[in-house]
């Protein structure tokens, strides 16, 4: 498998946003394109081809599962790995995360840091 690097991350918190693409494109080296919403992240993906999103799970309009979906029904894109952030940690929604396929779910406020060790994590695991 070739070197996974391009990450699409979507949040409609534009601090969020901010706070990640910095420590991930500095601190990592990662291709980084963030969307305020799961509807522009469903475009940027038709052209970006990302190989790893990060999601917000309460988004207006689309939330982060249906944003993973509508990702997902995108030629090429169809087993894409996804990592979750949510405000509310609710059992049950992780649970249907994790049993639909998702990585992790990480529950904000979080350490920057820790996203990119999950995901330096992830990239391992996909690129052997």
């Amino acid at each position: 498998m070739t070197e996974l690097k391009r990450i699409l991350h979507v949040d409609d918190e534009e601090d969020i946003r901010f706070i990640v693409q910095i420590t991930l494109e500095i601190a990592r080296g990662y291709e980084i394109k963030s969307c305020a919403s799961g509807k522009d992240a469903i475009e940027v993906a038709r052209t970006f081809k990302p190989q790893l999103l990060l999601l917000d799970f309460m988004m207006p309009e689309l939330n982060g599962e249906e944003t993973w979906k509508g990702i997902a029904a995108i030629d090429g894109l169809h087993d894409i790995p996804a990592i979750f952030m949510t405000a509310k940690a609710e059992r049950s929604n992780t649970d249907r995360l994790m049993a639909a396929g998702a990585e992790a779910v990480i529950t904000k406020p979080f350490e920057t840091n820790d996203i990119a060790d999950m995901i330096d994590g992830c990239w391992e695991k996909y690129s052997s």
